[in-house]
């Protein structure tokens, strides 16, 4: 059923690009943006250290902007695959690709193009990933695998999951690795333990208060520097835990849209990007605050803060940038468009 949707996904997508196309070429205007060129939905952010940011496109491939967006420039060579679900940049620089239908990628030594390692994964298909000190990990829609470059292949982490869409992860400093699925909550993992540790699902249930519904379909994970934990749900809000996922509370109220799709947390508060634009409060049961000035695309799909403290936002047609902590938002997309070539899915 998860793969039907992602192939009807795209088969709306090339749809409506070629009705673009098509209205390009016989004179129309473009709703997509400038003459011959639109922006692409940004599924995926990922900054470096020194403040190198990467968007992930669905459909265009990786980009690349070493001037906080200012301008983009293509790093397609090698990419198999140009639908991107995630991004992760490890300790020494390596960007990692996680895609629909190729596996996953990574840079290589010119860090401009592209190299498929995808040896071991039962299904290409990658939602998320996460560069630790530990290793690189990979949330697919077949559980969560771990990186081994001695051996050049991806091993699965611990059985129990081998259905299960892993949307996020987490790695907590008690080595816990934190994952939230699609349908299955949140489970967590010792990895001081490889090889006999298993998946352990949180014991609270993210419930909603008023109709006592139970959201087991997760985004999004973060965590700030003490350790609280937070989950974005699909269509039920947030939720944090205080004691490393033993027990868990609503984050925040009156959120106009409960549909979590990027979690920021800073020493202020919390910033949170949903389909309907992006909020931030500064206490646990305060009201959330919109902070969406200059942000003319709603529904935001991504949200990173860089180690500068740039906020990024992948929506739905280009991305933006807020260098005031949300307060203006200003649209980066110049250099995300393409022409109407279509991209060929890795099939």
């Amino acid at each position: 059923m998860h793969l039907l949707g992602i192939v009807l996904a795209q088969v709306i997508l090339i749809t409506i690009w070629s009705g673009v196309a098509l209205a390009a070429s016989q004179g129309h205007s473009n709703p997509f943006g400038h003459e011959g060129a639109f922006a692409p939905s940004i599924q995926a952010l990922a900054a470096t250290h020194e403040g190198t940011v990467y968007a992930g496109s669905f459909g265009v491939g990786v980009f690349v902007s070493h001037d906080h967006g200012d301008t983009w420039k293509t790093i397609n060579s090698g990419l198999g695959d140009r639908f991107i679900l995630s991004l992760a940049v490890d300790q020494k620089g390596i960007v990692y690709a996680g895609t629909v239908r190729g596996g996953i990628f990574r840079t290589k030594e010119d860090g401009m193009s592209w190299e498929r390692i995808s040896q071991g994964l039962k299904r290409v298909e990658v939602k998320s990933l996460l560069a630790h000190s530990r290793g690189m990990y990979a949330g697919t829609s077949r559980g969560v695998y771990q990186w081994h470059e001695k051996d050049q292949t991806w091993m699965v982490v611990a059985d129990g999951l081998d259905q299960i869409l892993v949307s996020s992860l987490v790695m907590m400093d008690n080595q816990r690795l934190f994952v939230g699925t699609a349908g299955k909550g949140v489970l967590w993992l010792d990895t001081t333990k490889p090889g006999t540790a298993t998946w352990q699902r949180v014991k609270s249930q993210f419930v909603d208060a008023k109709e006592r519904l139970r959201h087991n379909h997760i985004r999004i994970l973060a965590k700030n520097r003490d350790n609280t934990l937070f989950v974005g749900t699909q269509d039920g809000g947030i939720y944090h835990s205080v004691d490393r996922g033993k027990s868990w509370q609503a984050f925040g109220r009156s959120l106009p849209n409960d549909s979590i799709r990027g979690i920021v947390p800073t020493n202020a508060g919390v910033f949170v990007a949903t389909g309907r634009g992006v909020y931030t409060t500064s206490l646990p049961k305060a009201k959330w605050t919109s902070v969406n000035t200059g942000l003319t695309q709603r529904a935001v799909q991504v949200m990173i803060m860089t180690p500068q403290g740039d906020l990024f936002a992948g929506t739905s047609a280009g991305a933006f940038r807020s260098q005031d902590r949300g307060q203006h938002w200003v649209n980066v997309s110049e250099g995300l468009g393409t022409q109407f070539s279509m991209p060929r899915p890795y099939f």
